[in-house]
């Protein structure tokens, strides 16, 4: 398992002893900045990134993009990674193809996102066995559309793990006015997990994705039951726990910047069952933002910012405006 530069201990999972080796598995989520293919899908929003749209796109500016994606990837070195704002099942298949570490299996949906974005679920199926999966729609106000939850139920050494796949509604179109978008993600997911918590109060669950909204944000804490701290679930309203405490108001060390901000959109939120003693665990010091030099603007006004690979209409051929995340899970 290859280690990035941010690592943090958390003492609450436990204590490892030096030197012993163990076995794990590695999730990852990251949101890619706009995978799209170069055809105009007259169904869709995405003519900007066809051939003869505004960006100007060739198959060498996909060609870059996707083997920038390739060297984040190889440097994730994930079991399992969601991904987000990836256009269709033909650009995932781009990615795994470019992608010579692994040979992924591949979970997607179509939502009804009307940029035609979507999340989807890369996995090696000799480490993870699906059993089932869904989207799960989050049904907005006044007719708008967003991306479904994707929902996969799988095997990990024996052990069953439930893994939720996020995009929430971004602040497009203003913070305040975008504020109940996404605590209809966030209800919509909480009711699905408090199904499964329902049925086995000790269900291991990961939540990965860009949650738009930050760790204490209403969305994540009130309306999902999210907590940073582990002694408050159980209180209401927590059922969960959000394991990116270290990174929070951290500076240059976040996984979204705006307006020289740090920020912390790209979330790994657990279920109880996951930090007790039996079953599957974290594994101490392995949550951690994917966070090379080269991942980041290195000099100029944006220093420090994700080093993306559009501003607006203008190519920079960066990596993506967010940091990937990850985290690794142990059999007890």
């Amino acid at each position: 398992m290859k280690k990035l530069s941010v690592w943090v201990f958390i003492a609450w999972v436990g204590v490892v002893s030096v030197g012993v080796a163990r076995e794990a598995i590695t999730i990852a989520f990251w949101n890619v900045e706009n995978l799209f293919d170069l055809v105009d899908d007259p169904a869709t929003n995405d003519d900007e990134f066809a051939i003869g749209g505004r960006k100007n796109m060739t198959p060498e500016i996909l060609d870059l993009k996707l083997d920038h994606m390739a060297q984040v990837l190889t440097d994730l070195d994930a079991d399992i990674i969601g991904l987000c704002e990836v256009e269709n099942r033909l650009v995932l298949d781009m990615l795994n193809q470019r992608y010579p570490g692994r040979d992924y299996a591949i979970v997607h949906y179509d939502s009804p996102d009307s940029r035609g974005i979507d999340v989807a679920l890369l996995y090696d199926d000799s480490v993870f066995t699906v059993l089932d999966s869904r989207p799960v729609p989050v049904v907005l106000p006044d007719d708008k559309t967003t991306r479904d939850i994707l929902y996969v139920r799988g095997l990990y050494r024996e052990e069953e793990l439930h893994i939720f796949v996020n995009h929430w509604p971004s602040k497009w179109g203003g913070v305040e006015a975008t504020i109940p978008l996404r605590a209809q993600a966030a209800q919509t997911l909480r009711r699905e997990i408090e199904r499964i918590l329902m049925n086995d109060p000790k269900a291991e669950i990961v939540v990965i994705g860009d949650l738009n909204d930050e760790p204490t944000d209403p969305s994540v804490e009130k309306h999902l039951g999210a907590t940073m701290e582990r002694e408050k679930i159980g209180t209401a309203p927590y059922i969960l726990l959000n394991l990116m405490k270290p990174f929070y108001r951290k500076k240059n060390c976040g996984t979204y910047k705006y307006n020289n901000k740090d920020l912390v959109y790209d979330q790994i939120i657990v279920s109880p069952g996951l930090v007790d003693s039996s079953g599957l665990a974290i594994v101490p010091e392995s949550v951690h933002v994917a966070d090379n030099p080269q991942y980041r603007q290195a000099s100029g006004p944006y220093s420090g910012y994700p080093f993306r690979f559009w501003v607006r209409d203008k190519l920079l051929g960066g990596y993506s405006d967010h940091m990937a995340v990850s985290v690794s899970i142990e059999k007890r």
